[in-house]
């Protein structure tokens, strides 16, 4: 049995990451007051990470954007993966036509570049965290059923399975009972990447504008509006921009490192 030592530093990270989400709105924290005589300020004692444009504190303004970043990367998988896992499983486990159609749902989604159709998406429902949630499932569900449909189909004739529709089980209960939990390994490494991919993508979509909008805090609206004064106050881009590395990076790590503990014929190797 391997310890769980290549996952207590991502584990930490990603543990502060959730804290600071989590406790965020019931801090002492002041992201939206101006403060005009601080503009620009760079770290100092009364404020680490300085003061934006506005002489809002950075430090408070970052806190807040992990919320947002929590809330959309935990909302995008949850959404993406119920939905994916149902579409998944259905084409997997009834073949025929019904396979055939929504393979080539799948197809035509994976036709279309991720970003640009969930920026499409975005622009079409107006800009808002519950819309970037709902742009983002859109186009992240076509992984998770393609796992699942894999899965599903290597899994649907084994001996329990045809034990159970021989008893009489319906399909529904074969589905929740039988198949999808031999799925759910892979399913959390998948979630787990997808956490970063939407992470990033709402990064994205919050400096072009298309995310959460003023005077409400994102990490990508923060390098938006920090951009300008690269020269005279790098900590309004660094501050949130190595936010999103430790984060995504962490998230990374214990993908990789939950893949090596989950995965039965990488774990037989070691």
């Amino acid at each position: 049995m391997r310890g769980l030592g290549p996952m207590v530093l991502p584990l930490t990270l990603l543990g502060l990451w959730a804290v600071a989400a989590l406790a965020a709105p019931w801090l002492p924290l002041s992201p939206y007051s101006i403060d005009l005589p601080r503009i620009l300020a760079p770290p100092g004692p009364d404020a680490w990470l300085g003061y934006d444009d506005l002489g809002r504190p950075v430090l408070d303004r970052l806190l807040m954007g992990a919320r947002t970043a929590f809330v959309v990367g935990l909302g995008v998988v949850l959404v993406s993966a119920v939905v994916g896992t149902l579409i998944g499983g259905i084409a997997g486990y009834l073949g025929g036509w019904v396979d055939l159609v929504l393979v080539r749902i799948i197809d035509v989604f994976l036709a279309f570049p991720g970003i640009l159709l969930a920026i499409a998406l975005a622009g079409i429902l107006g800009p808002g965290i519950g819309n970037v949630i709902i742009a983002l499932s859109a186009v992240g569900w076509v992984g998770y059923a393609r796992l699942v449909r894999a899965q599903v189909l290597s899994l649907k004739q084994r001996d329990h399975v045809r034990a159970a529709r021989a008893l009489g089980a319906g399909h529904a209960r074969i589905l929740g009972r039988h198949l999808i939990p031999l799925a759910l390994a892979p399913l959390i490494i998948e979630a787990t990447f997808g956490v970063a991919v939407a992470v990033i993508a709402e990064a994205g979509l919050s400096f072009l504008g298309l995310g959460v909008q003023p005077p409400a805090a994102s990490w990508g609206s923060m390098i938006r509006d920090g951009v300008g004064y690269m020269l005279v106050a790098p900590h309004l881009v660094l501050a949130p921009g190595l936010a999103i590395l430790f984060v995504v990076l962490a998230i990374n790590w214990l993908g990789d490192a939950l893949r090596d503990r989950l995965d039965v014929r990488t774990r037989d190797r070691v």
